[in-house]
Parts: structure tokens; sequence; C-alpha cells
């Protein structure tokens, strides 16, 4: 009976976010907690653990499990912290296990290790030894590196953007490993790096020209020969070095096709880069296009998107629609704990005075503003993407004239509606929404609101990528350098 090791270390990170993340912004369990805590959610190992929970012929193993919304950089004592509970698991339980799932991201980042999958990874592969197979489920926005290339047999990587397929990758995951467990395969991983960095509305994955390269990878996979194929453009906010757009095809125990099909990804990729760059329009002339509207507008503020790893207390927009005399009803998310206080101070149906924005990222200048406390709350509500439960910190619902502004202390991913309906604000009920989150599902804004402006913000994950400042990843790279040329080249792991 095969014993397989179940384990996770997930989150993304913004190298750009001044605000460093610790221990504490991570939600950790072992043993049957672990698998307790997928029960009902749509996730990689909930996917994973349907697949084999098919079989009555399989031992599963909890091991250890690390998961934490987008952040700053990891404070690395922080990480050594988690990575010495994940190998303590991995320890305790070497000498039952026959094969090791992991789920992980890809673009994790520590204020000293800049590749911690990597790391985890070379560490399990010194305890367990180079027999044991590992496999893992990885974020199209993850980082690849060779270090994690060359501790690991195999993977599966997201094929939606928006992710929609959390489940399904973990279940492809769990398909290649008992593949290897099974019909004894012989993974053969083949990588090209292509110097290109992307954001914009073309990687839409259902709609944007990001699509053709998808799709050309879930071709692949139907085909006995190739275990595996994805295009990984990876996290153009954590600056590493080996970040890089990699298109990626795993074959059984064929480099040669491996090589050929890697080849074509990278090439139409790159012939492909100029399209997935983003069309973003200045804040004033998004005001005046939002006052012509008539219906209500969407201001898409992804320079300070959390889901992404920045901090989520930027009052960019919130600056400029007041300087502006924008005079429609305006909703807004923002966070900024001190401000959560001072209304609890006040309490509900009373004035306060708060100085909003600029707590975690100091690039930002608060602005004062006199409010009405309509709302406190413990900011617990469900999400209305997935339907787990969400915790963005003590939070309350201020009123500044034609501003609503739900203020939450911690940041946490503003992908849909959630913390919106979760203080009982319907945004449609408004003429202009700000949205912190590159892209949502169309049913959440775009579908119901007249135009959606994607603004250029400044932010520490800004989609102008020039604004940045990356001084790791390698050079030159398009689009932050001029005449950058491709000189495709093929990597090939056993």
């Amino acid at each position: 009976m095969p014993r397989i090791f179940i384990a996770e270390c997930k989150q993304e990170v913004s190298s750009f976010n001044p605000a460093i993340c610790t221990y504490d912004t991570f939600t950790t369990s072992s043993s049957h907690l672990f698998f307790t805590s997928h029960n009902g959610v749509e996730s990689e190992i909930s996917g994973a653990l349907a697949v084999f929970r098919e079989r009555t012929d399989l031992q599963l193993i909890p091991g250890y499990s690390a998961r934490a919304s987008s952040a700053g950089p990891l404070a690395q004592e922080s990480f050594e912290r988690i990575a010495t509970e994940f190998l303590g698991e991995v320890q305790k339980n070497a000498t039952n296990i026959d094969a090791c799932y992991f789920a992980m991201h890809g673009a994790m980042g520590a204020t000293e290790e800049l590749d911690p999958e990597g790391y985890i990874l070379q560490e399990t592969r010194k305890i367990l030894g180079q027999d044991i197979p590992i496999v893992l489920s990885l974020d199209l926005h993850g980082i690849l590196t060779t270090r994690m290339l060359k501790n690991t047999n195999g993977l599966a990587i997201y094929h939606t953007y928006p992710h929609v397929d959390f489940a399904d990758t973990g279940a492809r995951a769990a398909r290649l490993l008992l593949r290897i467990l099974d019909e004894k395969v012989q993974p053969v991983i083949a990588r090209v790096r292509v110097p290109v960095l992307v954001r914009g509305d073309e990687l839409i994955t259902e709609t944007g020209v990001f699509g053709q390269s998808i799709r050309y990878a879930q071709e692949l996979e139907k085909r006995d020969d190739v275990l595996a194929a994805g295009m990984m453009i990876g996290n153009p906010f954590t600056d590493v070095p080996e970040l890089c757009t990699q298109a990626i095809v795993v074959t059984n125990n064929d480099p040669q096709v491996a090589k050929r099909e890697a080849l074509q990804m990278a090439n139409d990729f790159w012939e492909r880069r100029a399209q997935m760059q983003p069309h973003l329009i200045s804040l004033e002339d998004a005001i005046v296009g939002a006052k012509k509207c008539t219906g209500s507008v969407i201001f898409t503020d992804a320079a300070d998107a959390p889901s992404s790893g920045a901090s989520g207390d930027s009052n960019a927009l919130l600056a400029a629609l007041i300087e502006n005399g924008y005079t429609g009803t305006a909703l807004l998310p923002i966070v900024d704990a001190p401000a959560v206080q001072k209304a609890r101070d006040a309490g509900i149906g009373n004035s306060v005075t708060v100085d909003l924005g600029g707590t975690l990222d100091t690039r930002f200048t608060p602005v004062t503003l006199e409010c009405v406390v309509e709302m406190l709350s413990r900011g617990r509500y469900p999400s209305e993407s997935w339907g787990n439960l969400q915790n963005a910190g003590p939070s309350a619902v201020l009123k500044s004239n034609n501003y609503t502004i739900v203020v939450v202390s911690r940041s946490i991913g503003f992908v849909d509606r959630s913390v919106f309906l979760g203080h009982g604000q319907n945004p449609k009920r408004f003429d202009l929404i700000i949205v912190k989150s590159p892209h949502c599902q169309p049913h959440f804004f775009d579908d119901w609101s007249e135009q959606n402006f994607n603004t250029d913000a400044p932010g520490s994950t800004s989609a102008n990528l020039k604004t940045l400042g990356h001084t790791i990843c390698q050079r030159p790279m398009y689009p932050l350098d001029k005449n950058v040329t491709f000189e495709p080249k093929t990597e090939i792991y056993t």
C-alpha cells in the first residue's frame, strides 16, 4: 500500500511592499487538522485528496500546512520557523513515505531567502533521498527555480486566470503522482525561460491572448506522451533572480518531445509579448470619464491589490477623486487599523476624524476626513468566490459626504465583492466602486457596470512595471528594458 505524504506551503509576495510580514500572517496546521481544514474548500489539496480517496490501496499521510494571503516579504526568522516545522513533519514520517505531493505557490520570498520553495524542496530531498517521487502543484504566477526543478519529479500548473481551477490543478498533480507510482513513468521536464514580464487584460485566459498559450498546454496534456504542460508568467512583483516567463513541458522519458513543445510554447509567447501589456488610464482622465457615465463605473486599483502582495492602504484614488471634485456616490475598501480603532472608540452613529491611508506603505500621505461611523464589525465574512471564512480583523464602515469606506485592519484579498457585502454594502447601489484587484470574475463587477477604468495609480503592485524598481531579476527584461532579444534555450531536468 503506497504511503503518500501531503503538505503545503503557500504565499505570494510583493518585493516592493515595505510592510514585512511575519509568522502570524500564516495559518498553520498539521496531522488530521490539516486535511480537515480543506473539507468543503476549493483548493489544490481538496482536489488531490478527491483523486487519492477514489483508491482503497493508498495510505494518505497528512503532513504540514502553512498558508497566508499575499503580502510583503516574509521576515527571515519567520520563514525559518515555517521551514523547520515543515521539514520536521517530513523527518518524523520519513521512514513511512513512498511519495510526496506538495501544494506550493512559487512566488514566496523572504527577506534573505529569495527561493523559499526551492530551499524546502532541497532539504526534503536530503531527508528522503533521490528515490522518493515528489510532485508539486503551482500557481502560474509562480517562479519555478532551478533548485525547485532539481528536487522535484513533476508538477501541475494552474490553467486559468482569474484562478478557478485550484482543485483541478491538485487533481492533475495527484494523477501524475499515481502514474509515477503505478505505471513507473519517468518524467522529463523541459523548461524554456522567456525574458518577458506581462500584466493586463490579455492575461484573462478565457478572453485574452494568453489563453492561446494555455489552450496549447491543455491540448498537450491530452496526449499520452505528455504528463503535464503550462506557461508560468511569474509574479512581476516578486523581484528575484529567476523571475521571468517560463514554458514548461513534462513528458514520459522523451526529452526531444519535451524540448520541442516547450520551445514552441516559448516562441509563440514571445511573439505575443506586446499584446500582453496593460492599457492604463491616468487618474485625472479616469475621473473625467467617470463623470460622463450614467451607470456604475469601476476604478481598478491594481497597484494596491492585496491579492498580489500590496498593503491595501493606498488612498491615491480617494485623494484624486476628492481633489477633482467627484460628487457621485463612491464605495471603496482600505486597510487602516488605526482608523478602525478610532471608529470603535467613537461608536456607531457618532462622528470621528480619521487620517486615512498610508499606515503601512508610507508613499501614501494620509487623507484627513470627517466621517460618521455607520457600522462596526469583527471583519469575518464568507468569501463570495469560494465560501470560506475571511478574516479582515476589526473593521468599520465610515461615511464621509458621498464616500462610503469599508476600513479593515488586515490586508486581505479583495478579489470579489466579499468585503463590501460582508459589511452591508451592495456595490450596485453606488456610482463608482474602487476595486483593489487586477481582475475579478466578470459577474462580480464588469457584467453590470458601465465601464471599468484601469487606473495608472502608484503602488507596490502597479501594472506599470517600469515604475516598480526591479534590481534583482535577470536583465535585460521586456518591458523593463529596450531592445530585448530572445535566444531560446531548453533546460532538461530528469
